[in-house]
């Protein structure tokens, strides 16, 4: 039952996105950019034909087959109860949702559809899905920092209560 509530948020997450994604096409593309906030963020109509931050641009085809892969070991190993129900469960779906929006962007586009762009920082255009798979990839990664230390504290004191007995 989890895996069918899990693929009902991640399609309803993907649909979301692509949802934006034709507002921006139909709306954002013929004027080009709109202040949202003066000097700190505006849409900005882009299209991306690379990755991350616009890195690997030209590379569609290599990024879609790479990321249909990295999709499907992904959704695999959710259905199949590979990962346990918990951070990394909802990190590892909500990495799955943005990279699936952004592929379908890739193959029925030929580039991502970017519009949001922070004005106060020198950094790259970016969508709702890119926002799905960074966050998600930072809790992630934090996550299991603290578990890779949380495990070794364990170690530790186990060891430590083996020398004092």
């Amino acid at each position: 039952m989890l895996q069918v509530i899990t693929l009902v948020i991640m399609l309803f997450l993907v649909a979301l996105d692509q949802i934006i994604k034709l507002l921006v096409l139909n709306y954002l593309k013929p004027v080009g950019s709109i202040p949202l906030i003066d000097g700190f963020i505006q849409l900005n109509y882009v299209e991306n034909t690379g990755a991350a931050f616009g890195s690997f641009s030209g590379y569609t085809e290599i990024l879609s087959v790479f990321t249909f892969v990295a999709i499907t070991v992904g959704i695999l190993a959710l259905m199949f109860k590979k990962v346990k129900f918990g951070v990394e469960y909802v990190c590892l779906a909500l990495i799955i949702s943005g990279g699936l929006g952004n592929l379908i962007d890739r193959v029925f586009r030929g580039f991502v559809v970017d519009y949001i762009e922070p004005l106060f920082i020198n950094f790259a255009v970016f969508n709702f899905a890119d926002i799905l798979v960074t966050c998600s990839a930072v809790v992630l990664i934090a996550w299991l920092i603290y578990d890779i230390y949380r495990d070794s504290r364990k170690e530790k004191d186990s060891k430590n209560e083996r020398i004092v007995n």
